[in-house]
């Protein structure tokens, strides 16, 4: 099926890629890559300068001839690629900002994926999604479509309702989940095994093994007392016993925004009117410093420093996932993929984040029963917000829009969604043309 591999990362000026980088040289062996794409947008040129730099000298100490290419031709990447693996931000970190402001100024939380802000998120980047998309159709229809760009879950769905590509949707919060199981247990993560049930940034575990053992109970009793179980993105605000105990899953730290929303409200709104911070006027500061460092014709590896940006695992989840594709390994990984009955009480063709088989031929989804009582309605809740915003983003539809807000959990209000609303498409109207044809 393969020969020598071609890689094209939409999103190529990120961050993130030398974490890419560092994951196909620690899996050359297995992955025979000929060509690396890096593509972005000619507003981004000198980030992309510096990480093909970066990336050139990485292969160069690896001693690997693999070919760094960049390119703000798009089509010219994609066309003949193996996989192509998205990771781009639209509107950049100033429409984060106002992804996180706009919420607030109506005392909602603001967060990048999630509430109001995810949902602006969306809109951005689900008419650029589509256009990648045909571009593989036209230019490299049996590639795999490899998303790590966020909301990852509604994204992915769009793409398996709107395109004929081979797609697989990816996050690190579940890989993030089991190192931080494994930390609180003190184990190697190797012996953990988590059965992971829900969508993306809402995801649970519902039961917890280490070495085939069951041992939920333990974790959760550990979590109740003193464990941090947190991402680098996310306060690490401390989990309640009786919360915990009420669920009887584990939960995600994405689940703060919705179990402990005032505190986090609170946080937010203290930080950003004290300071006028938010977490995306911090990741500006902390990728000005990471730029700095990959600008150093000495670097030829990943920093630590690019653990701070909240991206750690990245390379783990995206490149053994490809790996385990292309070697036709059959391993299990938590992925966002068509439910197909894996999760009994949603809806079979609507995208969720499971465990699935992963060979060659894709994805096959482990069944892990029904989702609890008292978890199905908030995940239900934002299943329906996400079948919205999808709706809303392809066909420019204000009122498909406008409950899709009313439907999230961190919105429900119709007020609050119709003030919101006007201020997201106002803000963003460069982006979402869509809405303004009629």
């Amino acid at each position: 099926m393969y020969g020598e591999l071609k890689i094209a990362v939409i999103g190529g000026g990120s961050s993130y890629t030398p974490e890419l980088m560092e994951g196909f040289i620690k899996r050359y062996d297995e992955l025979p890559i000929k060509e690396i794409y890096l593509v972005d947008v000619e507003a981004g040129k000198d980030k992309l300068d510096i990480i093909t730099g970066l990336l050139k000298r990485m292969a160069k100490k690896a001693g690997l001839n693999i070919e760094i290419h960049k390119t703000y031709d798009r089509r010219i990447a994609i066309k003949e690629a193996d996989f192509v693996i998205t990771q781009f931000r639209a509107g950049g970190l100033k429409c984060r900002a106002l992804d996180e402001e706009i919420p607030l100024k109506y005392n909602l939380i603001g967060q990048e994926t999630t509430g109001a802000g995810g949902f602006a998120k969306a809109l951005r980047t689900i008419p650029i999604i589509l256009d990648i998309c045909r571009d593989i159709e036209e230019l490299s229809p049996d590639a795999w479509l490899i998303n790590f760009t966020n909301p990852s879950g509604i994204i992915t769905e769009v793409i398996n309702r709107y395109s004929r590509v081979k797609a697989i949707g990816l996050c690190n919060v579940p890989i993030g989940m089991l190192n931080n199981v494994s930390k609180i247990l003190n184990v190697k993560n190797s012996r953990i095994k988590i059965d992971f049930m829900g969508l993306n940034h809402m995801i649970y575990g519902k039961k917890i093994f280490l070495d085939g053992e069951d041992v939920t109970q333990e974790v959760l009793e550990k979590l109740c007392i003193e464990a941090s179980f947190t991402m680098k993105n996310i306060p690490d605000l401390v989990w309640d016993k009786e919360l915990i105990k009420v669920l009887g899953v584990l939960p995600c730290p994405y689940h703060r925004y919705f179990y402990l929303r005032e505190e986090m409200l609170k946080e937010q709104k203290e930080s950003y009117y004290a300071h006028k911070t938010t977490r995306a006027t911090k990741v500006m500061e902390i990728e000005k410093e990471l730029f700095k460092i990959y600008e150093d014709e000495r670097l030829n590896e990943k920093p630590k420093e690019l653990e701070q940006r909240g991206g750690a695992y990245y390379s783990d989840a995206a490149v053994s996932l490809i790996s385990a594709i292309y070697n036709d390994k059959k391993e299990i990984h938590t992925v966002n993929i068509k439910n197909q009955g894996a999760i009994s009480n949603l809806l079979e063709d609507v995208v969720v984040e499971v465990n699935a088989v992963i060979d060659r031929s894709g994805a096959s989804p482990i069944c892990v029963g029904e989702l609890p009582v008292g978890i199905h309605g908030l995940v239900q809740a934002i299943k329906d917000y996400e079948l919205l915003t999808v709706e809303a983003a392809v066909n420019g539809d204000y009122e498909k829009a406008l409950m899709a807000l009313i439907a999230n959990p961190l919105v429900s209000s119709y007020d609050l969604a119709k003030d919101v609303l006007k201020d997201i498409l106002a803000a963003n109207k460069e982006y979402l043309t869509q809405f303004y044809r009629h």
